[in-house]
C-alpha cells in the first residue's frame, strides 16, 4: 500500500485560524490522491506549519520528513512553494534517497524536473522583487507618498501583473502558434496541460487563462 505523509504551510497566523490558504492546498491534495494515487493508499499523518517559508526551522515539517523517513512514505505537497522557497533546501530534500517527494498541482514531475522548476522560481521570484522596488523608486522619486496598508496591497498588486506579465511571455510561442493555426483556447488549455506547463500560480490551464495570458501579450 502506497503510503502518504501530507505536509501543509501557510504563511500568517491569520491564515491558519481561519483556514484560508489551508482549503485550497487540502483541495490540491484531495485532487491528487483521488486521480494520481495508486489504489489503495494511506494517509499516515498531516502536518501543518504556520510559518514564512523562508524560515529554516520549521518543526513541523521536520516531523514529517522523519515520520515520512521512517514509515517509507512519500512526502506529499500541494505546491512547492509550501516545502520551501528556497531552491538550495528544495535541492537537498530532492538529493535525500531515503524520501519520495510529490507537488500535487504537478502530479507528473519527477525529482529532476521539480529541481529545475524549485530553481526557476525562485531566479523569478528576485527578477520580481528587483522590479517592483525599481517601480517604487521610481514613484518615490515623481513625489508619489509610499507606506501603509495601500502602498503595500499596491505593490504587491503590481509585482502580481509583472509575474503574469513574464509567464505569459514563456507560453507566447505556443499561444501564438496555435491560434494562427486556428486552435480554440479550450484546445490550447489542453495542449498546455498535456505539456505540464504550469499557470503563473502554479495551476491547470483553462480557455479563460489562455485567453487572459493572449490578451497580455497583445497589451
Amino acid at each position: 500500500m502506497q503510503k502518504f505523509v501530507v505536509y501543509r504551510r501557510v504563511s500568517t497566523k491569520r491564515q491558519g485560524e481561519s483556514g484560508l490558504g489551508l482549503d485550497a492546498q487540502d483541495r490540491d491534495i484531495d485532487l491528487f490522491l483521488n486521480s494520481y494515487a495508486e489504489v489503495p493508499f494511506e494517509v499516515v499523518a498531516t502536518f501543518t506549519d504556520v510559518l514564512s517559508g523562508a524560515t529554516a526551522d520549521r518543526p513541523e515539517l521536520a516531523r514529517a520528513l522523519d515520520m515520512a523517513r521512517k514509515e517509507g512514505a512519500t512526502l506529499l505537497v500541494a505546491k512547492l512553494d509550501r516545502l520551501s522557497r528556497n531552491v538550495a533546501f528544495v535541492a537537498a530534500l530532492l538529493d535525500d534517497r531515503r524520501l519520495n517527494v510529490r507537488v500535487a498541482s504537478m502530479p507528473h514531475a519527477d525529482k529532476f524536473q521539480l529541481h529545475i522548476y524549485a530553481a526557476l522560481a525562485e531566479q523569478e521570484r528576485e527578477f520580481i522583487s528587483l522590479r517592483t522596488k525599481a517601480a517604487l523608486a521610481v514613484a518615490k522619486a515623481r513625489g508619489q507618498k509610499l507606506g501603509g496598508l495601500r502602498d503595500s496591497t499596491a505593490a504587491r498588486n503590481a509585482a502580481m501583473r509583472i509575474q503574469a506579465d513574464d509567464h505569459a511571455q514563456k507560453v507566447a510561442s505556443t499561444i501564438t502558434a496555435r491560434r494562427a493555426a486556428g486552435a480554440t483556447y479550450a484546445q490550447i488549455a489542453d495542449d498546455l496541460n498535456s505539456m505540464k506547463v504550469p499557470t503563473a500560480r502554479g495551476g491547470q490551464w483553462h480557455p479563460t487563462t489562455v485567453r487572459n495570458a493572449e490578451q497580455r501579450l497583445t497589451a
